[in-house]
């Protein structure tokens, strides 16, 4: 197995356990946060799947000037519209990853927009993987907080 065959592995094995918990959450707490500052239930689903817009024009060192995803502007109807919505923008990520070489992740450098750090593509593709893991622990705590029953993970 490639290194860029691992990655994906990763996302994928990522991606579908935030959607199994993502599907787990009822209308009623969409709007649902733990505090004033943190992101709503759906906000939470939004950020997860629309960061891979973003994240495909960093690792093709796109211009991320004038920043705006797809979702600007678009209301949040459900999390099932939400992942159809997510699904175009899923793949062309993914099969941007699937075009780099062991060597070019091993090579290429990225720099992330937000701070200016500069990582090893290999290195930053992993972190994405970090970056969806978190939220998915932070929605299990927001499903076990509203007493929602939460899915099996752990296959």
């Amino acid at each position: 197995m490639t290194q860029t065959e691992l990655i994906l592995l990763n996302l994928e094995e990522t991606r579908k356990r935030s959607i199994k918990l993502w599907k787990a959450l009822p209308k009623k707490y969409y709007d649902w946060k733990p505090d004033n500052q943190a992101m709503s239930a759906i906000q939470m689903v939004r950020h997860v799947l629309e960061a891979d817009y973003g994240w495909n024009i960093i690792i093709n060192q796109g211009d991320m000037t004038n920043y705006k995803t797809p979702w600007h502007n678009k209301p949040f109807i459900s999390v099932e519209e939400e992942l159809n919505f997510a699904k175009p923008y899923r793949e062309k990520f993914l099969n941007s990853i699937r075009k780099f070489s062991d060597l070019e992740l091993t090579n290429i450098m990225v720099t992330h927009p937000g701070n200016g750090e500069k990582k090893l593509l290999g290195k930053y593709l992993l972190r994405i993987g970090y970056h969806e893991a978190v939220h998915t622990g932070q929605f299990l705590s927001y499903l076990r907080t509203m007493e929602v029953e939460r899915p099996f993970l752990w296959d």
